[in-house]
């Protein structure tokens, strides 16, 4: 395929492995220029390498490391196009009445709170430069709801309507927010919140990191005077049963 980002740069956080990897990639065969960002040092570094790839280590719950990824960033490339919020996690999957304070603050950081730091840096940049793309990864949890995923639900739920919020923000800015809700995917989700894991034949008709990637990067090349609000991603092996 064409590049099509030619020029831009971009920052995908969570980047060290799955969604966050995959999206990534794409962007770079796009002809991005991207920084990947994630906790693990080791492993942030290698996928780096991997994907030919900037990479700097950083917590997104940590305005800190925000301030000093960004600093790195524009230092470099003096503006930033595309801002992936890729980084959260399932912390403890457990009905609430069984979770401790810290669970629950856990989960809302790391699912909500960091994103919104993230956003509020790139807002900045963005509404000066008159341009760019920010892409909020929720989940189909922002609109279902299952037991032992209240807390995790609501941190995604937060995250979308906090994007249409943004969104209305930064329109007449030339700025573009989006919120991508994908479900199951060939990530270590659940292996992660301690849920077990799919056998190989199921895990290979979820969604795939790169495929994300691939629409993540779709919505990336839109022309300027576009945007999309938000897209569910459904793997059609999955049952899905609402409340």
């Amino acid at each position: 395929m064409k590049p099509d980002l030619n020029g831009r740069t971009a920052i995908v956080t969570g980047g060290s492995k799955g969604y966050g990897a995959g999206i990534a990639e794409v962007l770079k065969e796009r002809g991005a220029k991207v920084w990947i960002t994630g906790r693990d040092e080791t492993s942030l570094s290698a996928m780096a390498k991997q994907l030919g790839v900037r990479c700097v280590r950083a917590e997104v719950t940590s305005p800190e490391d925000w301030d000093r990824l960004f600093e790195e960033v524009l230092g470099e490339a003096k503006s930033l196009d595309i801002l992936v919020n890729n980084a959260g996690a399932g912390g403890r999957i457990a009905p609430v009445s069984e979770m401790s304070d810290k669970d629950i603050c856990d989960g809302i950081s790391v699912n909500l709170t960091g994103a919104l730091l993230g956003c509020r840096r790139a807002a900045k940049v963005m509404r000066t430069q008159r341009s760019g793309t920010i892409i909020n990864i929720s989940s189909v949890c922002q609109r279902q709801a299952w037991p032992g995923w209240s807390v995790y639900s609501a941190a995604k739920a937060g995250l979308g309507q906090f994007s249409n919020c943004l969104y209305t923000e930064l329109r007449e800015y030339g700025v573009r927010v989006t919120t991508v809700m994908p479900s199951w995917g060939a990530t270590h989700f659940l292996e992660a919140a301690h849920l077990g894991e799919r056998d190989a034949e199921e895990d290979g008709k979820c969604t795939q990191p790169r495929e994300l990637g691939d629409l993540v990067a779709s919505i990336c090349e839109l022309p300027p005077h576009r945007g999309m609000q938000d897209v569910t991603l459904l793997p059609l092996i999955q049952q899905i049963e609402p409340l």
